[in-house]
């Protein structure tokens, strides 16, 4: 992709997803009329960091560097208390901005900390790794973890803007890479059969890597400029993510968010296939790609703690577990309270042989 594009995202407060390479200095337009920057980073790379905190600093814009712990550690209320502590000794007010430099779980923190900060302030999310690009970044959700599972205490605020710059994935660990495709291949599945095409051709999605990103935000911009508060279409965003949280938080978040969801994906799909809804074929197809992708496609963990928590699980009403299921590539629907002898039939598909 020779030039940047642009992704218009819809919805309450319109935003626009620039995806390109050496587009990050765009944070500076970004965040033009603000004369604090709060920028809330992890260990990204000094180089970039810097690069970020010049481009910043020689815009006008008086910048607070606010570090925090990588992963899912970093999103706790005592680290979002540490952030809002620092923004209120550096004098932030309503009209000055919050930028989440990071990864998926520091855009999450960030964008908490933006939404609650004098009840919202400016957020720009500028995010260094592939599943920040193609998910956490985009879409208005912020969030931090508690001891009852992921994500369960946040707020919707839509960022004022989102600049994916594909030149900071060149330092992500291959291990961090493969973890984000599982939200590309995810949108293929719901959305966007050509992803699943480009993948069966170049598992690792590398050459064709700036039009799997463009086609996911594509994906996941359409659905929330429909649907920003979840109470609707949205939820198809959560294909895979019903097991896959509950595996991350039973886990302690030792397993990589992609990873777990690439697992949820498996599950979801044979879940699907015993309640007569999935062919066997499209049902194999899951297993077989994210195999190849890398990515784990089993769990052997008791059954029994995870279901306690997915019935925490931001979809589930009541005593009801909901579950996103595919009734054909493309055609995501909601399954409520299905048998547990079926949901004990699917998990067995993924135990290790």
């Amino acid at each position: 992709m020779a030039a940047a594009e642009t992704i218009q995202v819809g919805g309450p407060a319109p935003y626009v997803v620039t995806v390109g390479c050496g587009v990050a200095g765009q944070v500076a337009s970004a965040a033009h009329g603000a004369l604090r920057v709060g920028l809330i980073h992890g260990s990204e790379p000094a180089q970039a960091l810097a690069r970020i905190q010049r481009v910043l600093t020689a815009a006008g814009h008086e910048v607070t560097s606010i570090p925090v712990p990588d992963g899912e550690s970093g999103k706790t209320l005592a680290v979002a208390q540490q952030c809002w502590n620092a923004l209120g000794r550096n004098g932030f007010t309503r009209s000055d901005v919050i930028v989440g430099f990071g990864g998926g779980a520091v855009t999450d923190l960030a964008g908490f900390v933006a939404a609650t900060w004098l009840r919202g302030v400016g957020l720009i999310n500028l995010p260094t790794t592939l599943l920040g690009m193609v998910d956490a970044a985009v879409g208005g959700k912020t969030a931090i973890n508690v001891a009852a599972g992921k994500n369960l205490v946040g707020a919707f605020h839509p960022p004022v803007a989102v600049i994916a710059d594909l030149d900071l994935l060149g330092t992500l660990p291959e291990s961090e890479y493969r973890s984000g495709l599982a939200e590309v291949v995810k949108c293929g599945f719901i959305a966007d059969p050509v992803i699943l095409d480009l993948l069966a051709t170049d598992p690792t999605g590398l050459a064709q890597r700036s039009e799997l990103v463009v086609r996911a935000v594509r994906v996941k911009a359409e659905v929330v400029s429909e649907d920003l508060t979840d109470v609707g279409r949205r939820e198809m965003l959560n294909y895979g993510h019903t097991l896959g949280h509950a595996i991350e938080s039973a886990c302690d978040y030792s397993v990589r968010h992609g990873e777990a969801i690439a697992i949820g994906m498996v599950f979801a799909a044979q879940l699907a296939r015993h309640c007569g809804l999935l062919d066997r074929a499209s049902a194999s197809r899951h297993r077989e790609l994210i195999a190849a992708m890398g990515l784990p496609t089993t769990h052997g963990a008791p059954l029994a703690d995870l279901l306690a928590r997915m019935r925490m699980d931001k979809k589930a009403r009541g005593n009801a577990l909901r579950f996103v299921v595919l009734e054909g590539i493309a055609r995501p629907r909601i399954l409520e309270s299905p048998d547990i002898e079926q949901i004990e039939a699917a998990y067995a598909d993924l135990l290790p042989t």
